[in-house]
């Protein structure tokens, strides 16, 4: 187990470099353009893949860092350069993150590729698990598998909604209800490739911010995937699914997670790492501008209401870079979050973000309105961290029923 740190190791601060380098040079630079554009910005993701930064190469090197730290770290750096970008680029990894955390060896190493594609044909991946009427509220989930025996297939039917790259990936991890009477209990995860016939895009999102990251519903209608595309294998469900009928009868009995909050709980403090990003870069815009513009004749940093503002900021930042930071020491280390800390860690830097990019704007005053200043994309894109992967009201009563020891559903 590796001991917990605040300090980057000289081969972290190597990548660290390396990735603020391309935040800086090939992402800022694009970062207005696409989200004028509302596109999936293609480009800048063939660039990261052309480097090695959109790879599974990549991407298991920072996962699998025994000090936790690699994906956070990176995390930041990227949404540092830009949010919607940085999410297309990453966005692929939450599915990624559902085959790691559910599925076998051979899963793992035939479908994770697949998500990547190459450098002169990339590809991305989608994790479909909310829908209209079922998203805080996993337990009301409507999408049905249901095993045909005669040819090993499942059967899906139900509509996704809010998926990142939904309809346009190459693979799309689905959570569906295959017993409906264990609620949560009764999910598990399932690849649907492109072009499975029933699988369809359904409305694409225009949103307020994020623009660059595509966001769609997904429409699976009498999909039909061979047995080998459950996640984790029949037998592996099946015992699951008998333990939890078990201890649904006897109350208190040890519980059992559900295939979303699985990879949910892997992927909060990523998220908050996200946020992180988001809200240097802002501050830092900030900072700058502080710095710089004068006003009766002398920099606005010298009115104690601007000065104690950014000191606020970044003390916030750096508060959540280290919740977040322990909670990715503890998820790789294999410690249990008994007080949520992975929950705290979202909580706090998704927060963080909203407040620190509206001081920007603030400090920057009408400057900070336009778009002619990043501020005001920040501020939008950081409206995201507070709802997606659970909002920030999920996030207290993850805490609170942990601490209390009720019942997470």
């Amino acid at each position: 187990m590796a001991e917990f740190t605040m300090e980057l190791n000289d081969e972290q601060k190597e990548v660290r470099d390396w990735l603020h380098g391309f935040a800086a040079d090939v992402i800022r630079p694009a970062a207005a353009e696409w989200d004028e554009r509302e596109e999936t910005p293609w480009p800048v993701i063939q660039e990261a893949a052309k480097v090695g930064i959109y790879s599974l190469d990549f991407y298991a090197q920072q996962y699998f860092d025994p000090t936790g730290l690699g994906i956070p770290m990176a995390m930041e750096e990227l949404f540092w350069g830009d949010a919607g970008i940085a999410l297309s680029i990453v966005g692929t990894g939450l599915a990624a993150v559902g085959v790691l955390a559910n599925g076998t060896e051979e899963q793992i190493g035939t479908w994770i590729p697949q998500m990547y594609g190459d450098p002169n044909d990339v590809k991305v991946a989608a994790f479909c698990s909310s829908e209209p009427d079922a998203g805080s509220d996993v337990a009301s989930m409507r999408t049905r598998a249901v095993y045909d025996e005669a040819t090993d297939e499942w059967v899906i039917n139900g509509t996704k909604t809010w998926a990142t790259n939904g309809g346009i990936a190459n693979v799309h991890v689905v959570v569906a209800v295959v017993d409906p009477e264990l609620g949560s209990k009764g999910h598990a995860s399932f690849i649907v490739p492109a072009g499975t016939p029933g699988l369809a895009q359904g409305q694409k999102f225009k949103k307020h911010g994020i623009r660059a990251s595509h966001t769609a519903e997904v429409i699976l209608d009498g999909v039909r995937v061979p047995g080998s595309c459950l996640l984790g294998g029949k037998e592996k469900l099946d015992e699951r699914l008998a333990r939890a009928r078990e201890r649904a009868k006897a109350p208190g009995g040890e519980r059992v997670k559900n295939a979303a909050m699985a990879t949910f709980e892997a992927s909060r403090p990523a998220v908050g790492a996200m946020a992180v990003g988001t809200a240097r870069a802002a501050y830092e815009v900030a900072l700058d501008y502080a710095v710089t513009r004068e006003q009766f004749g002398r920099p606005i940093i010298d009115n104690q209401g601007v000065a104690f503002q950014l000191a606020d900021m970044r003390t916030q930042i750096d508060a959540a870079r280290l919740l977040v930071w322990r909670a990715s020491w503890m998820a790789v280390n294999g410690k249990p979050f008994t007080a949520a800390e992975g929950s705290m860690s979202k909580l706090f830097a998704s927060e963080t973000a909203k407040k620190v990019t509206a001081q920007a704007i603030q400090i920057l005053g009408g400057n900070g309105y336009t778009r002619e200043y990043p501020v005001e994309r920040m501020h939008r894109d950081s409206a995201i961290y507070t709802i997606f992967e659970g909002t920030s009201e999920i996030q207290r009563l993850v805490i609170a029923r942990t601490l209390s020891g009720a019942p997470i559903r």
